[in-house]
């Protein structure tokens, strides 16, 4: 599909996130692989608003600038393959495969939180800690119950968008296939990745090897998520 956009620019804010979000979904067709990971990651946004705005978080203002950039990342992302560029490898797959008729929603879905968790969120979190000039140990809390969130909306997301009435049918590939991922694992091992990047960060040459790296492990788990089940 083919889409004209202005210049892209990065979020300042969670409203601005949740617009630009919005806009995507109104824009892309429904059965699109990306509009369905972008319905996901609406839903997810939004919760964590209605959370800030409640006062649910330790510190909020430490985690509308997370929020916040890891948001921008995903947005990059579209708005580089909207205008004719390329996208981060972990996210190749899922622009690649996004029209694919033998590919099922729940893919799409998995596999856009596969890229945006395994690659996106440790590099957020690095971020964040430069811009708030602060240590890991200061956004663990709140990383900890953004992760209580999103295990959550997984249980959910597995729910609606696994076909069939049966939901455990051992028969169904897809079964298998998404059995094989965990958010837990990937969350864990992007906490891990921050806390390798943070260490090497007065290291530059270190630092861009495993940024690269992680990239390209986290693609390679992408494309096996979206294996064309027929």
């Amino acid at each position: 599909m083919t889409m004209t956009w202005g210049k892209p620019v990065a979020p300042t804010g969670v409203a601005e996130v949740l617009a630009r979000m919005r806009g995507l979904e109104a824009a892309l067709p429904p059965r699109d692989g990306v509009a369905v990971f972008n319905r996901v990651y609406l839903a997810v946004t939004e919760e964590i608003g209605r959370r800030m705005r409640a006062g649910g978080f330790t510190d909020g203002p430490a985690a509308a600038e997370l929020d916040v950039r890891f948001a921008g990342r995903y947005l990059a992302a579209v708005d580089s393959v909207a205008t004719g560029g390329r996208a981060p490898a972990c996210w190749r797959p899922l622009f690649q495969l996004r029209g694919h008729p033998a590919v099922r929603p729940l893919q799409f879905a998995l596999a856009g939180i596969n890229a945006h968790i395994g690659h996106d969120l440790a590099l957020a979190l690095t971020d964040t800690c430069r811009a708030l000039d602060t240590e890991p140990t200061a956004l663990e809390g709140d990383f900890d119950r953004i992760g209580e969130l999103l295990a959550a909306m997984e249980g959910r997301i597995r729910e609606e968008l696994m076909p069939g009435p049966d939901v455990l049918d051992v028969a169904d590939p897809l079964t298998h296939l998404v059995g094989a991922w965990s958010l837990d694992a990937a969350r864990g091992a992007a906490w891990a990745s921050f806390r390798a990047l943070w260490a090497v960060r007065t290291l530059p040459d270190v630092a861009e090897e495993l940024t690269d790296r992680l990239d390209s492990g986290v693609g390679l788990v992408g494309r096996c998520l979206l294996t064309p089940l027929g």
